[in-house]
This record gives C-alpha cells, structure tokens and sequence, in this order.
C-alpha cells in the first residue's frame, strides 16, 4: 500500500527472515522505553503497508456537508464560506454520503493528524452535538437552560 521509513533513537532493529528484532541501550535512561516505542512504530508501520488504516469522520448539523473535488475536501460547515482542506501525499479520501468522509492511508499518524485537522475545523458542541465527530466518538450532551415558571 506504500513506503514508509521511521529513524529509531536509542534503539536499532534488524531483520532476520519474517521477523523485525527491535534491541534497545540498555545503559540508556529511557531505553526501556523507547524500546516499546520502536516496537510499536515498526508494527504500525507493517500493518500499515500490508492492512492500511482508515478513520471515518461524521458530519452532524442542518446544512453541513462535504464534498470531494480532486484532491481538495470542501466542507459546509455552517460559516460563511466553505472550508477548503487540502488533503497531503499519502492520504486519499472518499465521501460515500454527504455527511460521511472515510479517510484512508498506511501511515497511521498522518492520518491521525488529518482526521484532528478536520474535525479541528468544527468540533462537535454539547448542546446540540453539531460539529465533525469521529464515527466511533460519543457526544456527551448537556441540558440547555431550564426555564423558570
């Protein structure tokens, strides 16, 4: 699915075969724990590229919806304007409804970024829970103002 490379610090990995052996200085301070930081960076990197990753994001409000122009996410999201995102090399997205955008990519942090980016653009509020969520996100609401008699 692509090509991913990560220089490790304080560690050092070695392939023998199918199998990635991560070793760490054990004189290091922190070597325990970038030794479990490497680790997970060369899995996520594996999956990455045999798997791939995807993160869905959902869009809740009257009017708000997204559209993919090429490379360029446009989004409605209740401003004067519509929000023009660029999405960078090595993330493609797909807009399956109008207020569904699946975000696809075999880095895992970039697209995390991504995903933050977007819903950065609008977060979803407690009160109505209008925003851009992610689709596994639970909105805890609040009550709006109790009227008085």
């Amino acid at each position: 699915k692509g090509k991913l490379q990560h220089e490790l610090v304080e560690a050092s990995a070695s392939v023998d075969g199918d199998v990635v052996h991560i070793a760490f200085d054990e004189t290091s301070k922190n070597g325990k724990a970038m030794h479990g930081l490497a680790r997970a960076l060369v899995n996520n990197m594996v999956v990455g590229v045999s798997v791939g990753f995807t993160k869905t994001l959902e869009i809740n409000g009257v009017g708000y919806r997204a559209d993919l122009k090429g490379k360029k996410l446009e989004m409605n999201l209740g401003f004067s304007h519509p929000v023009v995102f660029e999405l960078p090399e090595g993330v493609s997205a797909e807009v399956e409804k109008q207020t569904t955008i699946k975000l696809a990519s075999c880095d895992k942090q970039l697209l995390g970024q991504v995903a933050a980016k977007i819903r950065g653009f609008r977060p979803p509020e407690p009160y109505k829970g209008k925003g851009v969520k992610y689709s596994d996100e639970t909105i805890i609401r609040k009550v709006g103002k109790a009227g008085t008699k």
